[in-house]
């Protein structure tokens, strides 16, 4: 009988939960203020980060550790009031002109409008495989789980544990795929006012600045920490389809397997060979 893929979830934070007591969610142990001046804040004990943005300047972190492959969880209170041209950025990044990347970006929007999740993934240098999601909730009132799974057969972006995306491996019709570098965790929190808000047509109302994003309770998950190969070759059971399609479904606003404008000439290869990506 398969594993269950939430119980696989739970087993795997049951499992942890003694390694990381002593490290998750301590920002002075797990990152470094990386760009930003005084704008990149770590409070509370190490147990809370933020990131602001003016005119002048936005602000970033970086984590000390690299990882290959695993899970990579984040909780994040967005930009809240009139984001609109701000990004959001949480991602996963090697370094150098071949540079493997697995993005979410949070697109800011005006008041009342929803937030877009923006995701990527880059490979070799090349990217080009966005998907954009509206959240089904406001993530500016309460911090929100973001997460990565990252294995040599997949990845798979989840927010509250809900699956949104899945990128397969699909090197054997020769689609890069990253899993020889490892990276490291970044975010960000940066002006993008010329494409972020519908385009670029609505642009950041400074008068709103400082633009702040919160950060608590990061959780990494190596898989060679785990000792067991559960994780490297676990997919979705059917409960996490069911999910999939659901966010898919009603909450997809950008597929560029979709986008035959962008692609006259066919959809890219890995766009043939499955309905999730």
């Amino acid at each position: 009988m398969a594993t269950s893929w939430f119980s696989v979830l739970l087993l795997v934070s049951i499992v942890f939960s003694c390694f990381l007591a002593a490290s998750a969610g301590d920002f002075y142990q797990e990152f470094d203020l990386t760009w930003g001046d005084k704008r990149a804040e770590i409070l509370n004990g190490g147990r809370l980060l933020t990131l602001s943005l003016d005119r002048a300047s936005g602000s970033g972190f970086r984590s000390k550790r690299e990882y290959l492959f695993g899970r990579i969880d984040m909780q994040i209170k967005l930009v809240s009031g009139n984001s609109a041209g701000t990004v959001t950025a949480f991602y996963l990044s090697s370094e150098g002109p071949n540079h493997d990347e697995i993005d979410f970006e949070f697109l800011g929007n005006l008041s009342g409008d929803p937030y877009i999740v923006h995701t990527n993934v880059y490979s070799q240098g090349k990217g080009d495989r966005e998907q954009q999601f509206y959240l089904w909730f406001d993530p500016t009132k309460n911090f929100h789980t973001y997460s990565i799974i990252w294995s040599p057969q997949r990845i798979t972006f989840m927010v509250d544990n809900i699956p949104i995306r899945v990128f397969n491996n699909e090197e054997s019709i020769g689609v890069p795929f990253p899993k020889n570098q490892p990276m490291k965790v970044y975010s960000s929190l940066w002006d993008a006012d010329e494409w972020a808000t519908r385009g670029g047509l609505v642009k950041t109302d400074w008068s709103k600045a400082p633009f702040k994003a919160y950060y608590r309770n990061f959780n990494a998950y190596s898989w060679n920490s785990v000792g067991t190969d559960v994780w490297r070759t676990q997919a979705l059971d059917a409960t996490g389809r069911r999910w999939l399609r659901w966010a898919q479904k009603y909450h997809m606003v950008y597929n560029y397997c979709a986008d035959l404008k962008r692609f006259p000439h066919g959809r890219p290869r890995e766009c043939r060979r499955s309905r999730f990506l």
